[in-house]
């Protein structure tokens, strides 16, 4: 569709009406002259100024109906899709125009219209995710809450009758107790990563340096299945980034937690940290199963288990790489995972490098 602006439409039709009423105005008076010349009497002026007018009327009607349909019409019919719009129809269908400006504000709702429908989208889809993300974590809370009260109950009931079975009730009441303290723990920094509006704020850290604590902060729960835990030697060159330490060290303990649940006994898993280009990388590789192709687009939604990989048994909820691709992405960077061709898993975080 051929479009113009405005001023040339009323340049137009102004140059229209002059037009027609200057040709009627002509016409008028070449008939009064022809008149005049076969002796029919005096010519009349009068005659001629009516027919122009009425020229000049015949063409303002033309262009009132041409202001009514092509500019009149369609603002009426856009105040009318701003008014459906406003009444929460995202689906209504905006008027289109011959008149360029016109057809700029259309355009404009247009683009207006597909934001809030994404924004839309975008709304329900987080709500959809907040009710199964509470939904889920109150079963995972449920489930050992049911199970210590269960073996509560049998001890103030009496039902461990030997100091020996008294104390199993007693151990499995604090292993419940301790899941109940990582679940919570787990979802509060989840929560916590979801406004990382101060994450890189922070002060010039040893990438390298914290990734050696992470590892020793490992080493008792790898040594407890005898799996060998190394920090590979960083090399001469500087790791440094602007970060959390605090953050950090959460989203380091998350993936190396994970590599151990993972790594069968008397495994090995090596982390290795360098710089490459402007950033800073870091790398966790371990000797388990890997991660099942089907799971690996998920591993790191929040509260996905995939069947080989994860448990409840664990007593995790499903948040650990979750928080730790927070962390890194609130930081400017990313994390990613990956099968590794002779077998196991590939954890592969990056973030910026800070020049001193």
């Amino acid at each position: 569709m051929r479009r113009v602006r405005i001023r040339s439409f009323l340049a137009l039709s102004l140059l229209a009406v002059l037009t027609l009423s200057w040709t009627i105005y002509v016409i008028a008076a070449i008939g009064d002259a022809g008149a005049l010349h076969l002796g029919e009497g005096r010519p009349s002026r009068a005659g001629v100024w009516i027919a122009a007018l009425a020229g000049a009327l015949l063409a303002a009607v033309f262009l009132g109906y041409g202001l009514r349909r092509w500019i009149a019409r369609p603002l009426e019919a856009m105040g009318r899709s701003a008014r459906e719009i406003a009444g929460g129809d995202l689906d209504v269908a905006l008027p289109d125009s011959r008149i360029r400006e016109i057809a700029e504000v259309r355009d404009g709702f247009e683009a207006m219209l597909a934001g809030l429908r994404q924004s839309l989208a975008e709304r329900e889809a987080l709500e959809e995710e907040r009710r199964f993300f509470i939904g889920a974590i109150a079963h995972d809370l449920r489930t050992p809450l049911f199970a210590l009260r269960g073996y509560l109950e049998g001890l103030e009931q009496g039902i461990a009758a030997s100091p020996e079975q008294a104390k199993k009730y007693v151990a499995v009441c604090q292993d419940k107790a301790g899941q109940l303290d990582r679940l919570v723990s787990d979802l509060f920094a989840f929560v916590k990563t979801e406004y990382p509006r101060t994450a890189r704020a922070g002060e010039t850290l040893d990438l390298a340096e914290e990734v050696r604590r992470a590892v020793e902060g490992a080493r008792g729960a790898a040594q407890a299945k005898e799996i060998s835990i190394v920090a590979a030697p960083p090399g001469d060159e500087p790791n440094l980034i602007s970060g959390d330490a605090h953050q950090l060290s959460r989203a380091f303990g998350n993936i190396l937690e994970n590599a151990v649940r993972h790594t069968p006994p008397r495994g090995s898993i090596v982390v290795r940290c360098r710089p490459e280009g402007d950033r800073v990388i870091v790398i966790v590789r371990d000797s388990g199963p890997g991660f099942d192709p089907e799971d690996l687009p998920r591993i790191f939604e929040p509260l996905y288990r995939g069947e080989s990989s994860r448990s409840r048994d664990t007593g995790g909820a499903g948040l650990g790489l979750a928080i730790a691709r927070r962390v890194f992405r609130a930081h400017g960077g990313d994390l990613t995972a990956a099968n590794r061709p002779e077998g196991g898993a590939e954890l592969r975080g990056w973030i910026p490098g800070s020049r001193v």
